[in-house]
């Protein structure tokens, strides 16, 4: 159901790219501090599902860079990506490694914590995505 109110549409084009900014912010301080992939993949979905609520969820699918199942297999392919170096050095799966030679301006240090945390972000942005995608559908073929 689109929402034909000025107000909303107006903010909604607004406060979609702050929520997502917030989203990053998120992901990126959860190694030091609250937050983290599962945080900001809520946070991330949460945004796109105001947008679908404004817009329609087809302009919400159509607005989203992945689509949920492809946002949950890169997801899970991150994730696991970042046991591999551990299993390479003879460690225990997902042991963490930093990277000092690699440096990257906002992350600082690169790490396999972050690859992870990257991951779980994209798995739960596309499996929220997904079930509010669903819902919403149903609920347009009910009316």
């Amino acid at each position: 159901m689109i929402r034909e109110s000025v107000i909303l549409n107006s903010t909604t084009r607004f406060m979609i790219t702050l929520l997502i900014m917030f989203s990053f912010y998120l992901l990126l301080r959860g190694h030091n501090l609250p937050g983290g992939g599962f945080v900001g993949g809520l946070v991330g979905g949460a945004s796109f599902a105001l947008y679908g609520i404004s817009f329609g969820v087809q302009a919400a699918r159509n607005a989203v860079f992945l689509s949920p199942p492809q946002m949950i297999g890169w997801g899970l392919i991150a994730a696991l990506l970042s046991g591999v170096p551990a299993l390479l050095y003879n460690k225990p799966f997902l042991t963490g490694w930093w990277y000092h030679e690699l440096s990257v301006p906002i992350i600082e240090k690169f790490n396999t914590p972050l690859l992870f945390d990257i991951g779980v972000y994209l798995i739960v942005a596309g499996v929220t995505l997904n079930i509010i995608f669903a819902l919403s559908e149903a609920e347009l073929l009910e009316n």
